[in-house]
């Protein structure tokens, strides 16, 4: 296997255009062989990456304290610095994630489809593999891990890119990755890591590494999200922003209303399935708005509102226009009163950003009409936006969470890391 380079830039920034292209090349010939790799031998290589990483846990925990000090030097805040810690019960967990992720059901070779053509034909859709995935990653170690297992779970090879705050953590976990992966037969290469933090490389990385790259999957900020759906020439696995809705019908519980609110908005404030903006149908303000509001201040959580929320609790701030389209991230929601459902799924679709949005209902008519044309990626009824997570889904884990149309959408797990082709079984037929 070839050595793997722990440098933190190339030797020749002149030459790494060079480089790039051959982690690219190396990355192409490992996804055919992945591909390739029965189920059975791509979980003796995931439980061996597994146990590398653990064997490991000393380099991995001596290099993150080294991207932790120079955090802290740089005067980074304690919530990037929150992120990119590393301890051992948390590397325990990142090692045990890789587990799960090797227990999953195979996604590659299922029959998606199957149909005789009135000729004879037999005509079979089968899952395959991606290809190589590039994923650009920002502060949080695990990434390297999580979204690495998920790829080669789906037959993939990765390239990785770290975030300059996590490259050495991320070196450390990736060197542990590629000798699992040799122990057990499979291709060091199908896991490379841009060994620099050159922000070059991630251009290098967005034209596709002269089609190397089949997809490039950006897990980070609004800026990174931006620049690789700007300048990436090859599809993109992504959201923009996360501005998730609440809308409370006529027809909601006004106990389930505020459980599932509250939960939406406050379990974690920093998460992209965090709710962003409290919609009430003006049917049920009266009853339902300020016991709404007034456990959401409680709670501490700020709420800017239109007149009407204003009106229902005197801590209420005027929200502006630009409220409604931003992600707080934070214990911060907007709110207003609508009139009815169809004033609802206007907004919605003028302001959100087709991640995820809940209506709390007992009246099954509305439901459906808003989960049918409410036309977000992620849509639920009477349950927490919060829930939009591949592990809440049942898929071990995910990528991450992409709001496009093309391909996968909502969050990004093993199935979705695979594409397809037909097989077509003959007895000799020709085209007239």
């Amino acid at each position: 296997m070839p050595a793997l380079n722990l440098k933190s830039d190339f030797a020749d920034a002149d030459d790494l255009g060079t480089q790039m292209a051959a982690i690219g090349r190396r990355a192409r010939t490992a996804a055919r062989q992945m591909a390739l790799a029965s189920a059975q031998t791509k979980d003796v290589g995931l439980r061996a990456i597994a146990d590398r990483i653990r064997a490991s846990r000393a380099e991995i925990l001596r290099e993150n304290a080294r991207d932790v000090a120079a955090a802290r030097t740089a005067g980074q805040t304690s919530a990037l610095i929150d992120r990119l810690t590393l301890d051992e019960a948390r590397l325990a967990g990142i090692a045990d994630a890789v587990e799960k992720i090797g227990a999953l059901a195979d996604p590659v070779g299922r029959q998606l489809a199957a149909f005789e053509r009135p000729n004879g034909l037999l005509i079979e859709r089968i899952a395959v593999p991606l290809g190589v995935i590039g994923v650009i990653f920002e502060s949080r170690p695990n990434v390297t891990a999580d979204a690495g297992a998920l790829c080669l779970k789906a037959g993939n090879a990765a390239i990785l890119r770290a975030g300059s705050d996590s490259h050495r953590s991320a070196m450390a976990i990736a060197k542990a990755m590629s000798e699992g992966l040799a122990e057990a037969g499979l291709p060091a290469d199908a896991i490379q890591i841009v060994p620099t933090r050159d922000r070059a490389a991630v251009g290098a990385m967005l034209s596709g590494l002269d089609g190397c790259i089949d997809v490039i999957v950006p897990r980070g900020g609004r800026g990174l999200v931006e620049r690789v759906q700007a300048e990436a020439k090859v599809p993109v696995f992504a959201h923009l922003d996360g501005i998730c809705h609440v809308y409370v019908a006529a027809a909601a519980d006004l106990a389930m209303a505020r459980d599932v609110l509250i939960n939406s908005k406050l379990r974690r404030t920093g998460i992209c399935g965090a709710a962003e903006t409290l919609l009430v149908d003006r049917a049920c303000a009266g009853t339902h708005l300020a016991p709404l509001v007034t456990a959401l201040l409680e709670a501490g959580c700020a709420v800017r509102g239109d007149g009407a929320v204003q009106a229902a609790d005197p801590r209420v701030t005027q929200a502006t226009e630009q409220d409604w389209r931003t992600e707080h991230l934070d214990a911060i929601i907007s709110a207003r009163v609508v009139d009815g459902l169809d004033e609802a799924i206007t907004h919605i679709e003028a302001n959100g950003s087709h991640h995820t949005d809940a209506i709390i209902t007992e009246d099954a008519a509305e439901a459906a009409r808003f989960l049918a044309e409410v036309d977000s990626a992620i849509v639920t009824h009477n349950a927490s936006t919060q829930f939009a997570d591949g592990g809440e889904f049942g898929f071990g884990a995910e990528i991450g969470i992409a709001t496009g149309r093309m391909h996968a959408r909502g969050p990004v797990g093993v199935e979705q890391l695979t594409t397809f082709k037909y097989r077509v079984h003959g007895n000799g037929q020709t085209r007239p």
